[in-house]
């Protein structure tokens, strides 16, 4: 959906900002334990029952982490071989907990439905509308392990939804009750943040700061862990954890002692075997160095905002890009070039498209220091459409977290884990960074915009290499010189011990960018199979049939508005190496068509300027249609703070925000209202 970013003050918007700042074990838990029990620091004794090796990681640390961000449980099931074949060794879920349902319930990531949903918990128990069952959990983390594949789950235990009658009983019944679920500076918000007692008891953007050093809870949310592990988890994200004290920090009114994060690190089944890492974003009096040591990793966001930065510049200096910048030494840091909340609070998505992504990975994944994260970002994302063109809670997201560059990288790291790391810049050239592992691999990446030629010192064992990005370039190594060539934005995987072959998977998709479907009307869409031997296509779970390449197929004529439609294509590779699933959501609405001539009003707060714009929009088909750039046309003054917008073109699909150049209505980072004729607007 269409982001302004003018407004931050509203309840939602705010409340999204803030993410950047115990139930029965699984039926069949003890089978899950016991190989849970082969486990050490995160790690499994990388057994794989799937039909390939894949070359994965046995340590987290040492792999990197797909961030499955709003893919369901049965989305990420389903996509597992995808997720091996990539080299991921360990997937990221969005949070499992029971959370706030809105008012249309809806899953959209922005619009009828929210993401930042599931972030508000309203009982500590697995499942929720958005991602989907426990039993689907479990399965899950099944199909998880049959791939050597290490699972680690979104946990938030800082706060709980504002609604708190939609917190559930079972939880304020074990805690003691409501007043003792919270801290007594738990609905005062935070103005200080650079004070710990307020950063570590208040609630921030509306959201009721958790007694987190009440037992009752620590032993509630304990349980859920153990329920997480239970099903098959390997490790946990802490959302927010510098919101939640340290041993030392000051204490809440009711609370004795700070001895949160010494319990769910230690009282936890399998405590030694579970990879555990806390959300620290830096600034403020984070005090992540001792982070460091209650939780045993944190994020490293001042790394993640220093790659940006040098990606967007193309000045890749090896200088500004070693130190983590997390200030303690031999830090044990999960990294990422962007994370969920970046993208979705500081609009820096729109300084990096997907290819300045991609570069920017391949430094960060490359390294020995720290654990790479890749968030995946909604389907069809773009710097003008953020939450893509499905815009759906469950769907798969965008899949470059499969190109054939990152997964070039990603194989890379896992072949060369125990191997030192060194960055430079070759021949000087600040636009070219080189990341050596040892003398068994390096990987080059261009940030400028001309090629270059190379004739670069290296460590690099003698011989000639295969750029595993592309299989064909060669580089040569003779006597410690690298020479080759790297064209602009280039990037170059180089290594010859520890390569493995993985058989290429099939590849499904469709033709369409256009996920809406009008009720009453139907969508014409093309299928697409490479390198399959087999492919079927299903609707709504419905009989699989057999299609080839190029094959049409419609529907959605008889959905009716508000439902969706759900497309899956499968594929098997004539190997038999397994089978690549790819689901797809068309999202039915009524007819929102708009003709000529419809005119509507807007009555003006009085707080607001007395000039006021009507941004008008279509991004239904994928690109954005506008009827001028933003803040779009001025609306004429019919007097009485009354203004009206009339259409000078028919429209499909239109969407109308209203705003004054500084307030708008809906608030930045929400879709626009439908237009209805003659209907008068308010904020």
């Amino acid at each position: 959906m269409r982001k302004r970013g003018i407004l931050k003050s509203s309840l939602a918007i705010i409340m999204a900002a803030m993410l950047i700042c115990p139930a029965a074990g699984c039926s069949g838990g003890d089978d899950n334990n016991d190989a849970s029990s082969n486990m050490t620091s995160g790690q499994s004794d990388g057994t794989q029952t799937a039909d390939v090796n894949y070359g994965l990681a046995e340590n987290i640390v040492d792999g990197a982490i797909l961030h499955a961000w709003c893919w369901s449980f049965n989305t990420v099931k389903e996509s597992m071989r995808d997720i091996a074949c990539a080299g991921y060794s360990a997937v990221q879920t969005s949070p499992a907990n029971e959370c706030l349902v809105g008012a249309n319930g809806g899953m959209q990531i922005s619009g009828e439905g929210k993401w930042y949903y599931h972030y508000q918990p309203t009982d500590w128990t697995i499942g929720n509308y958005q991602l989907g069952t426990k039993d689907e959990f479990k399965a899950m983390c099944e199909e998880a392990h049959k791939y050597g594949i290490k699972v680690i789950v979104d946990v938030v235990p800082n706060h709980t939804t504002p609604q708190l009658d939609s917190v559930n009983e079972n939880l304020y019944n074990a805690v003691g009750g409501k007043d003792n679920l919270y801290h007594e500076n738990g609905f005062n918000e935070i103005t200080q943040w650079g004070n710990r007692l307020q950063c570590t008891t208040g609630q921030m953007g509306g959201l009721p700061d958790v007694n987190t050093e009440n037992k009752d809870f620590q032993d509630y949310f304990i349980k859920y862990l153990n329920e997480c592990i239970a099903c098959g988890a390997d490790g946990f994200r802490y959302d927010t954890a510098k919101h939640i004290g340290l041993p030392d920090d000051p204490k809440d009114e009711k609370s004795t002692e700070n001895n949160f994060w010494k319990r769910v690190t230690t009282e936890i089944t399998n405590a030694d075997k579970i990879f555990n890492y806390g959300e620290v974003l830096q600034g403020d009096n984070d005090r992540i160095d001792a982070y460091q040591e209650a939780i045993g990793a944190t994020t490293a966001s001042s790394y993640g905002a220093a790659l940006r930065s040098a990606v967007s510049s193309g000045k890749l200096n090896a200088d500004n890009l070693t130190d983590l910048k997390i200030g303690v030494d031999d830090p044990t840091a999960v990294t990422w070039v962007e994370s969920h909340d970046n993208y979705c609070n500081d609009s820096s998505y729109k300084s990096l498209d997907d290819e300045a992504v991609i570069r920017a990975w391949a430094i960060i994944c490359a390294r020995k220091s720290g654990t790479p994260l890749f968030y995946d970002r909604p389907y069809g994302a773009t710097a003008d459409n953020m939450w893509g063109t499905m815009n759906r809670i469950g769907a798969a997201g965008n899949p470059f977290y499969k190109d054939v560059r990152v997964v070039a990288v990603n194989r890379f790291r896992n072949a060369m884990v125990g191997e030192s790391e060194k960055l430079s810049n070759t021949d000087d050239n600040k636009n070219v960074i080189l990341i050596e592992r040892g003398t068994k691999g390096a990987v080059l990446v261009n940030g400028g915009k001309e090629s270059c030629t190379l004739n670069a010192k290296t460590t690099l064992a003698d011989g000639t290499y295969t750029n595993r990005a592309d299989g064909s370039t060669k580089y040569t190594v003779s006597g410690g010189t690298l020479t080759g060539s790297l064209p602009a934005g280039g990037i170059a995987v180089l290594y010859n011990e520890g390569y493995i072959e993985v058989p290429e998977a099939a590849s499904v998709s469709i033709d369409t960018d256009s996920f809406i479907i009008s009720e009453g009307s139907n969508i014409s869409v093309t299928l697409k199979a490479e390198n399959a031997a087999t492919a079927t296509y299903s609707i709504d779970g419905g009989e699989a049939k057999e299609y080839k390449d190029g094959d049409k197929v419609e529907t959605g004529k008889d959905a009716k508005a508000g439902s969706a439609v759900k497309l899956t294509l499968k594929a098997n590779t004539s190997a038999g190496s397994g089978e690549t699933v790819m689901s797809y959501y068309f999202t039915v609405q009524e007819d929102r068509s708009v003709k000529n001539g419809t005119k509507v009003y807007f009555q003006k707060p009085s707080n607001w300027k007395n000039k006021i714009y009507a941004y008008v929009y279509d991004e239904s088909g994928g690109s954005v249609k506008e009827a001028a750039s933003w803040p779009g046309i001025e609306c004429k003054d019919e007097g009485g703070s009354k203004y009206s917008y009339t259409f000078s073109e028919a429209w499909d699909n239109a969407l109308i925000i209203f705003s004054d150049g500084t307030n708008q209505v809906p608030a930045a980072n929400e879709p626009g209202m439908v237009v209805e004729p003659d209907k008068t607007y308010t904020a």
